[in-house]
C-alpha cells in the first residue's frame, strides 16, 4: 500500500501534540497520544508490526518495522529512522495551528517543519519499502518518539529500550511474543537518520545542551518599607552581570569544533515577585550551557557555577538547581562513511548547485546523539529549513517533502 506524503502530512498537523515545555498545562492540544494512535491504526492498517513503550503517562514512543531479504536475527542489515512526535507550543502563532492549509506549494501549521514532514516522509518510505520489497535491502524501525522539545526523554529510553536492561513491550499485531527489550529491534542499528529540517543537508555534527534554574533569594515586605526587607531581585541582577562577562569573555574561549564553532551560553527565561508593592523574597532565572560534541555537560555545568559562586559580591545569596536537561553533542567521528553514502543518493535527487547533499555542523540539538552513543552511526536528516521551526507561520516546502522521501526509500533500498 503507498502513501501520499502531502496528505499524511496533512493528517498529522491536524493532530495536536503541543508539549507543554514544562508548564502546567492542560487541554486536549497537549502531548502526544492523539498522534501516537493515530500512527498505531496506520501501522496496523499497513500490516507492518509495531510496539509502543511508555515513557510517561499519555507519552508513548512507537516503533514499526519493515523486514528487509535478511532478518537482522540471522545476520541482516539494520538501518534506524527516528522522528519525534512532539511540537513547540503554538503562542503567538499568527495561523491556524492545525488547518494543515496548502498555498503557493507550502504546508503551513504547528509541526509542520519541525518535525511533522520529515516523519511524514519516512513513513512514506516505509510504506514502499513493505510494498515494493526491493532486493538486498535492510531491515529498516522507524522509532516515533516523545519529549523531543524539552529533554529528550523519549530518545533516552528507547535508546535503553534496545541497548539496555531487558524490558517487555507493549506489542502490536504481528509483533514477535519475543519478551526481551524489544520484541521488534534485537540490536542497535548499522546506521541511523534522524528527522530534523536540514534542507536536504547530512547534519554529522550539533551542540548539546546542560541547562538549569538559578535563584536568589532575600527577605519579603511591603514595598512602602523597603528598608525592612531584602530584594531578590537585586541580588539577581548582580548574579546577571556576572554570567553576562562570562558568556562573553570566558565560555567562548572554553574549546572550538570545526563544524560547529564555540560553545555558547545564554539566560532565556526570568522570573521574580509577586506583586509590584511587595519587595520579592525570591527571583529565578533559566540557563541554557550549549556544549560541544565530546563536551561533558556535567563538566559545563559545574564550571559556571563555579565561576558564579567566585565572581559574586560577597554574601549574594544563590542556589543553583540540579540541571532539569543534560545532552550531549553529535560527534563526527564514526558517521562519516554512512554520511557520504546518504549525501550520494541525495544528489543524485538534485540538480548540480541547487544546494542539499553537504555535510553540516548545526548549533542547535536533536535526539541524534543517545543514539550514537550507543555505536550506531547517526545523521539528521530532512526537509524544510530551521529557519521556519518554531515560528509564527510555520511551513514546509512540499517539494522538498517528496524528495526527502524518495531520497529515504533509495537509500533503504540499496542496503
Amino acid at each position: 500500500m503507498s502513501l501520499d506524503v502531502v496528505e499524511l502530512l496533512a493528517d498529522l498537523v491536524r493532530i495536536p501534540s503541543v508539549n507543554p515545555m514544562g508548564r502546567a498545562a492542560s487541554g486536549e492540544i497537549y502531548y502526544e497520544h492523539r498522534v501516537t494512535h493515530y500512527l498505531q491504526e496506520l501501522f496496523t492498517k499497513l500490516g507492518l508490526a509495531w510496539e509502543r513503550h511508555t515513557v510517561a503517562p499519555l507519552r508513548d514512543n512507537i516503533i514499526v518495522r519493515v523486514d528487509g531479504s535478511k532478518s537482522p536475527e540471522k545476520g541482516g542489515p539494520l538501518l534506524m529512522f527516528e522522528a519525534h512526535q512532539d511540537t513547540v507550543p503554538i503562542d503567538g502563532m499568527t495561523i491556524d495551528p492545525f488547518a494543515a492549509k496548502i498555498q503557493a506549494g507550502r504546508l503551513y501549521g504547528r509541526g509542520a517543519c519541525d518535525i511533522k514532514g520529515g516523519m511524514a516522509a519516512m513513513i512514506a518510505a516505509l510504506a514502499r519499502l513493505a510494498a515494493e520489497k526491493p532486493k538486498g535491502r535492510p531491515t529498516v524501525i522507524l522509532a516515533c518518539t516523545v519529549n523531543e522539545e524539552h529533554g529528550f526523554t523519549g530518545a533516552t529510553h528507547w535508546a535503553q529500550t534496545y541497548s539496555g536492561e531487558p524490558t517487555k513491550p507493549k506489542r502490536g499485531s504481528k509483533a514477535s511474543t519475543n519478551t526481551a527489550r524489544s520484541a521488534l529491534m534485537p540490536r542497535a542499528a548499522d546506521g541511523c537518520i534522524v528527522a530534523e529540517p536540514t534542507k536536504l543537508n547530512v547534519v554529522v555534527a550539533h551542540k548539546g545542551a546542560v541547562r538549569w534554574r538559578l535563584h536568589t533569594t532575600g527577605v519579603a515586605t511591603h514595598s512602602s518599607q523597603p528598608h525592612l526587607g531584602d530584594n531578590a531581585i537585586y541580588h539577581l541582577g548582580r548574579v546577571l552581570q556576572v554570567l553576562e562577562q562570562y558568556a562573553r569573555d570566558i565560555v567562548p574561549t572554553l574549546g572550538n569544533h570545526p563544524l560547529v564553532g564555540h560553545p555558547t551560553l545564554s539566560v532565556g527565561l526570568v522570573s521574580g515577585g509577586i506583586s509590584v508593592n511587595t519587595v520579592p523574597d525570591r527571583a529565578t532565572i533559566e540557563i541554557d550551557r550549549r556544549v560541544l560534541p565530546g563536551e561533558d555537560p556535567q563538566a559545563a555545568f559545574d564550571h559556571a557555577v563555579e565561576f558564579v559562586n567566585t565572581h559574586l559580591m560577597t554574601g549574594t545569596p544563590v542556589i543553583h538547581e540540579p540541571p532539569f536537561m543534560f545532552t550531549r553533542g553529535l560527534p563526527d567521528d564514526i558517521n562519516g562513511e554512512f554520511a557520504e553514502r546518504l549525501c550520494a543518493t541525495i544528489r543524485e535527487h538534485l540538480p548540480p548547485g541547487s544546494g542539499g547533499g553537504e555535510r553540516l555542523g548545526v548549533p542547535f540539538g536533536t535526539d541524534a546523539p543517545h543514539y550514537a552513543a550507543t555505536g550506531t552511526p547517526t545523521v539528521v536528516f530532512g526537509p524544510g529549513s530551521i529557519d521556519q521551526a518554531h515560528t509564527a507561520d510555520e511551513w514546509l516546502d512540499l517539494d522538498q517533502l517528496r524528495l526527502a522521501s524518495e531520497i529515504l526509500y533509495d537509500f533503504a533500498a540499496r542496503g
